[in-house]
């Protein structure tokens, strides 16, 4: 009783989501002309179906909360012609009663504007933002001082699993790795499980075990355990070692990604980070303009 009660009530939901959706989703959005005599800015409902491919009958049925069967395929057309984000293509699946299939690409690969100046204005502090996968989204000037060195550079790779791993031990910025990567490996491994058979977290996991036998080896222990905060150890040529304490931080609207703050862990490492920021003004000074545009965001 107490699941058909909530089908039930999930079918206005469903109905109600649709609608609102497709109003703001105009005829130009699409590629399609205004037409005539149109009573709402959003598409009709069969120019949704129409675009989606899909029967007009069966979507108006749909979005009138019927009792139909819907396959991820066909809410996937949907989601794609209402142009839905990640959260709210999730929530149509959730509404339709239909296993959440995740995008097969599984990750967000790209930041706003407002983020990125989050992140900046973190500075003097250490900031990236990373997806599950360890992809690099965004980072701050502070972040390129310690992290940005010819090493990492010629790697081109913006991943820093991918980057630890095959850097040469002598050059890697981070100390002990051998505590250090084991623990990296298992956060990443828990945001796997949302991913299995993917072919962008598969090929990832399969290039990366290729690149580096010490991963693949990591990879086949299975251990898991959750992003928190840590007490690490860098290094750079320029200053020598420094304790640094990193803290996740959730982003609204971004799934499966969190920026990443690393906060000098004591005076000497704070020392290192000023020394670090004065050597970049010093050799790479910003142009007159930058300097302006600083000073007007400050």
């Amino acid at each position: 009783m107490a699941m058909r009660t909530r089908t039930q009530r999930r079918r206005p939901e469903l109905a109600a989501f649709l609608r609102t959706r497709r109003a703001r989703v105009t005829p130009a959005d699409v590629g399609m002309p205004p037409g005539l005599r149109r009573r709402t800015p959003g598409l009709r409902r069969e120019e949704v179906a129409q675009l989606s491919g899909v029967g007009v009958t069966w979507y108006t049925w749909l979005e009138q909360g019927r009792p139909i069967n819907a396959s991820p395929q066909v809410l996937d057309a949907v989601a794609r012609t209402l142009r839905l984000d990640p959260p709210e293509r999730e929530h149509l699946y959730r509404l339709a009663e239909v296993p959440f299939q995740p995008d097969p690409e599984g990750l967000t690969r790209q930041i706003s504007p407002a983020v990125q100046s989050i992140v900046d204005a973190l500075d003097p502090m250490l900031a990236v933002v990373y997806n599950s996968r360890y992809d690099v989204l965004a980072t701050n000037a502070a972040y390129r001082d310690l992290f940005l060195v010819p090493e990492t550079a010629r790697i081109g790779l913006p991943n820093v699993l991918w980057t630890l791993f095959t850097l040469p031990e002598g050059v890697c910025p981070l100390v002990r790795r051998e505590k250090e990567l084991p623990l990296m490996v298992a956060t990443l491994r828990s945001s796997y499980g949302r991913h299995v058979g993917e072919p962008a977290w598969e090929e990832y996991i399969r290039g990366l075990s290729a690149a580096s036998p010490w991963f693949a080896e990591l990879w086949a222990n299975g251990e898991v355990v959750p992003p928190g905060p840590r007490v690490k150890t860098f290094r750079h040529a320029a200053v020598g070692e420094m304790r640094m304490t990193s803290q996740s931080l959730s982003i609204d609207g971004m799934p499966e990604c969190r920026i990443v703050v690393y906060s000098p862990e004591d005076e000497d490492a704070r020392t290192k980070i000023a020394l670090l920021r004065e050597r970049r003004e010093r050799l790479w000074p910003p142009a007159q303009g930058e300097e302006a545009e600083e000073v007007v965001r400050s």
